[in-house]
């Protein structure tokens, strides 16, 4: 049986968890992260400014392709704080494109696109239908070569994170019946192409994305021979981001909850010290050491074949599960107050909720789960 559950925290990720701490508790306290909810864009440009010049859309591309050359691992601490102080921006949809790329373009695609996506040019990802399938090879929408060279796309796509920003959106499609990724340029697209839709996280933004009738060029196309390990790739970076930024949304809403715990006065004492709310917390805590532990442990072997996959998913379902407790109990700790939106465990709800939509819930990982060790 191949080995699991080791562990890894480079130097690179210290430093990277010591800047990224620093930043978004800086550049997202709360009350900016409520403010950005009425935002058309849903971020601010002069922090995503700020974000490039660190360097952060670089840290897992190459240093031939204008990166820093380092891995996802590194990457990791930085969507776990940004997922702490739930600072919005495409960051999490650029970083999956990048790697899109990475795994499915051609070299000449790879020089000419990543440079630009370290520079900050927001790319989006259009991989989810109306049928809501986690496997992002059940494809409907479709391409077909025209006389003229060209690629003309057909059918919509839902839930694309950060579109309306977006400067490029990448897409699966079926091509002679087999799936393929196609870069879109957004310049393209018509007036009509995005519509925004209605989300449980309001801190997020999503749209769904028209097809019909948009021609690209055949050079658009990624490569047809990588398409599928690429959609595989893309969905287990996908999980292990998002189970990364749960981990650091899981320490906030316990932060929250026990400072409320510790200043709430109910029968003349402290509701901190009843255990019907005590012993839930510490459950909360043991639950969130335990999720940490699942997504460092999925970085350091991310790239493992077989080994990386199992611990990815691991993560993601623990993530999911971890951060849906922590924040339901502080929802209900709170009391009436707690069943309002001013009560800030109703936005880390509504991220679990959305992070459970996007690439698979806790039960569907544990189904594959079980098919990859029995």
């Amino acid at each position: 049986m191949q080995e699991l559950g080791r562990l890894g925290f480079s130097e690179d990720q210290g430093s990277l968890l010591e800047v990224a701490t620093s930043f978004c508790a800086k550049r997202s306290p709360m009350a900016r992260v409520r403010q950005l909810i009425e935002d058309d864009t849903g971020h601010d440009p002069d922090v995503w400014r700020e974000i490039v010049e660190l360097g952060w859309l670089g840290i897992a591309i190459p240093e031939a392709y204008g990166g820093a050359g380092l891995q996802l691992a590194e990457v990791v601490p930085v969507m776990e704080q940004m997922g702490r102080y739930m600072l919005a921006g495409p960051f999490y949809s650029t970083t999956l494109a990048a790697q899109a790329i990475l795994a499915g373009g051609t070299e000449d695609q790879k020089r000419t696109l990543l440079p630009r996506l370290a520079e900050g040019s927001i790319t989006s990802l259009a991989l989810c239908e109306a049928n809501g399938d986690w496997d992002l090879a059940n494809i409907t929408c479709t391409a077909t070569a025209t006389g003229s060279g060209a690629l003309r796309l057909s059918g919509e796509k839902r839930l694309v994170s950060d579109a309306a920003s977006a400067s490029n959106i990448i897409a699966s499609v079926m091509l002679d019946g087999r799936p393929a990724i196609v870069l879109i340029d957004r310049a393209t697209l018509g007036p009509d192409a995005l519509r925004r839709e209605v989300i449980i996280d309001e801190t997020k933004r999503a749209y769904s994305l028209s097809l019909d009738g948009v021609e690209v060029p055949a050079a658009n196309l990624l490569d047809p021979d990588r398409a599928g390990a690429a959609l595989h790739h893309i969905h287990l970076t996908a999980n292990l981001l998002a189970a990364a930024e749960m981990c650091g949304g899981t320490q906030s809403v316990i932060d929250y909850t026990l400072d409320y715990l510790k200043t709430r006065v109910q029968f003349g004492q402290l509701i901190g010290a009843y255990q019907a709310l005590k012993h839930p917390i510490v459950d909360a805590y043991v639950s969130y050491e335990q999720t940490r532990s699942h997504v460092y442990s999925a970085a350091h072997c991310f790239g493992e074949q077989g080994v990386g996959e199992i611990a990815t998913r691991m993560a993601k379902a623990q993530a999911d599960t971890t951060l849906s407790f922590a924040a339901d109990r502080a929802i209900q700790f709170h009391g009436g107050f707690g069943f309002t939106y001013d009560c800030d465990a109703q936005l880390y709800r509504r991220r679990a909720i959305w992070h459970a939509s996007q690439y698979g819930d806790a039960a569907w990982h544990k189904a594959k789960l079980a098919d990859l060790l029995l």
